[in-house]
């Protein structure tokens, strides 16, 4: 499949995953589709085929800034790395709407963070970590 067309359908797929989460998260679509991880693992396995598939194609690598922008010159080395963006992204936004729930914290609130960690990653974490810090006094992110 040619790059550009997978490009297009990746932004259309992960634009109605955000969509759900914003609008209509507490949904039985959305509790399917996004915190039964069902998108996040499609854009996981479509990362993996990516990167099996083109990657001994390019050139660079991880060693560098300077092997990274070359590795990132095949068209579908970048699309993997946008793929990485989409699925790491959307996970972040998946968290933050099911700590928000378990804090009581309005929807109203993480809205906002959750659109400004879907165009801008980790600006809208930052965003919601703030906002959680001061709604729930917490600043303390609960790990296991």
């Amino acid at each position: 499949m040619q790059a550009e067309t997978l490009f297009q359908i990746v932004n259309y797929t992960a634009f109605g995953a955000w969509a759900l989460l914003l609008i209509i998260p507490g949904s039985r679509v959305a509790r399917i589709l996004l915190f039964g991880l069902v998108i996040p693992l499609l854009f996981a396995a479509v990362y993996l085929a990516l990167f099996a598939v083109y990657g001994s194609e390019a050139e660079g690598g991880f060693g560098s800034l300077l092997d990274v922008a070359l590795l990132f010159q095949h068209p579908h080395i970048l699309l993997a790395g946008w793929v990485h963006y989409l699925c790491f992204d959307l996970m972040v936004g998946i968290w933050e709407s099911s700590d928000a729930e378990k804090l009581g914290i309005n929807r109203w609130f993480v809205a906002p963070c959750q659109i400004l960690t879907f165009l801008l990653g980790p600006i809208g974490l930052l965003a919601y970590v703030i906002v959680r810090s001061i709604i729930s006094r917490r600043l303390r992110l609960d790990y296991p």
